[in-house]
């Protein structure tokens, strides 16, 4: 497996330092205020800090303050902050729920930044309380890349129990020291209640935290900011969040489950363009509060390409915003997940990408059967699946290599190998898919895998039949993976983890320096 760059060690000050980053530390430059004023006169940060879409020479910064305020930001490359190298500022206003985000360009590559942000009171400029956060930007060539990724947060009711650790998969994560962490989506459950209690099978009482916007199923935008703001009660969740930046995208439970733009909406109707305005509530909640840039006219995109230097290209894609219908069936076998003009960004992109390795971070998988995403069972490719042959048909006769899909979803963690050798539809290049989650949810047990793609399970965890579903995260099935790029070979290892941060089980892929090489397996780790 790939080692991590010896410089990039932290020392027990420094990690000491990051991971209580919720502390306040010295006011932000010079600001001309009161020498005397209340504490209730300085605005606060309400919830915690975070980074995201971080690139190489770019970043967003985002917070949140207790009332209309300015955020600053200032940035540098020691934690002493001696030399400032960007400064920026934003006011956080009522009209987003006090939170402001900024991007952050012209910053060195391959460089450790640490970011402090404060808000100000806009009428009389009282600072108030500093946070530091840091993250990383993209590495030049040579340098390797360890990141980690998941999803499904606070589902099924199981919310932060204090007595239990809280949100422990994110401090688990946050000790593997990734440059950066893919939310697979499912960051919040608007659909689910956050009850006082609920019972374990062994017994025993899980207890939650409660909040009024989780008393029940989110409709109002007040209601579905409430559920991103449950998540930043925990500790752990605000640490990881401060060190490690997030490249964010979104699945169902942002808004409710198995959404699709035409097939889910309630009693408070449609926006003039025709969005149900449940959907629209849960978009402007979603960006109010991610770490995620806005996309020139296309604001409210959530599908990007993220360039993570030479080794890496991220294609973060979207499978809920232009989906036909809730379900894949229908007498016609005529369906879509991605949409005609998603496709053709998604094919554009990788045929022109550079990187070494491409990464897919989709929301769904491909080939796990369900009517809610691709997979309707074995067979020649029908209704979203034609969508599916489409694009791997063309990345195979564009000559693009080195592409690994990465997913969350199903609530337990699988390696699927898809092997044109062993598929219905065989016009493609073999490829690896690895699913891993929930980090704070029910565990459920693996699904089927249908052979339309001809998808092989080289290794899979969840619950057992004797445990039952929707096993609470007390009980250890809690998932996410790591991936590390060795910056002097290329060779990418996967490694799937669970919250106690056990290596389950891992492979080593080399990249395919010809266009008519296949992928290389060079060893898989039980």
């Amino acid at each position: 497996m790939a080692t991590l760059r010896a410089s990039r060690a932290w020392t027990r000050r420094q990690f000491l330092v990051r991971s209580t980053s919720s502390l306040a530390v010295a006011a932000l430059g010079t600001v001309a205020k009161p020498s005397i004023s209340r504490a209730a006169d300085r605005p606060q940060i309400a919830g915690g800090i975070q980074s995201g879409d971080v690139s190489d020479g770019s970043a967003v910064i985002w917070a949140r303050a207790d009332r209309p305020a300015r955020m600053q930001v200032e940035c540098a490359t020691v934690e002493s902050f001696k030399t400032i190298i960007a400064s920026a500022s934003r006011d956080a206003l009522p009209d987003a729920d006090f939170t402001a985000k900024l991007l952050l360009n012209d910053l060195p590559s391959g460089q450790d930044i640490f970011y402090r942000v404060r808000f100000d009171d806009i009428a009389t400029g009282i600072a108030g309380e500093s946070r530091v956060g840091h993250f990383r930007t993209a590495p030049a060539a040579g340098q390797s890349i360890s990141f980690v990724w998941s999803g499904d947060v606070a589902g099924q009711g199981w919310g932060i129990d204090i007595s239990r650790g809280g949100y422990r998969s994110y401090r688990t994560m946050l000790e593997n020291r990734p440059d950066f962490f893919i939310h697979s989506g499912d960051h919040i459950y608007a659909d689910c209640t956050i009850p006082s209690e609920q019972k374990l099978p062994n017994g025993e009482t899980w207890r939650n935290l409660v909040t009024e916007e989780k008393a029940e199923a989110a409709h109002t935008l007040a209601q579905f900011r409430g559920n991103y703001k449950y998540n930043h009660l925990d500790e752990h969740f605000r640490a990881f969040h401060a060190q490690v930046p997030m490249f964010a995208q979104w699945d169902d439970h942002e808004v409710t489950n198995d959404w699709s733009p035409t097939g889910s909406y309630d009693n408070a109707g449609y926006e003039d363009d025709g969005t149900p305005r449940l959907v629209a509530r849960a978009r402007r909640a979603f960006f109010d509060f991610m770490p995620i840039r806005d996309i020139g006219t296309r604001q409210g995109r959530v599908y990007r390409k993220i360039a993570y230097g030479p080794l890496l290209d991220v294609f973060m894609i979207d499978m809920r915003s232009y989906r036909d219908d809730s379900w894949n069936k229908g007498e016609d076998h005529r369906g879509w997940i991605l949409g005609a003009e998603q496709l053709a960004w998604l094919k554009r992109e990788l045929a022109a990408s550079r990187a070494t390795w491409k990464v897919i971070a989709a929301d769904l998988p491909i080939g796990l059967v369900s009517l809610d995403a691709v997979a309707l069972g074995n067979g020649a490719p029908d209704r979203r699946e034609h969508e599916v042959a489409d694009l791997l048909a063309s990345i195979k006769h564009a000559g693009v290599r080195n592409i690994v899909w990465l997913t969350a979803d199903m609530h337990y963690t699988a390696a699927h190998y898809y092997d044109p050798n062993k598929a219905q539809f065989q016009d493609f290049e073999p490829f690896w898919e690895f699913v891993s989650g929930p980090l704070h949810a029910g565990t459920w047990g693996p699904g089927e895998l249908d052979n339309t793609f001809g998808p092989v399970a080289m290794y899979q965890n969840g619950c057992s039949e004797a445990q039952g579903e929707n096993l609470a995260p007390c009980f250890g099935l809690q998932f996410f993976g790591r991936v590390d790029i060795d910056g002097a070979s290329g060779v990418m290892t996967v490694t799937l983890k669970d919250v106690d941060n056990r290596d389950l089980w891992s492979v080593d892929i080399v990249p395919q320096p010809q266009p008519q090489a296949r992928p290389a397996v060079v060893a898989q780790h039980s």
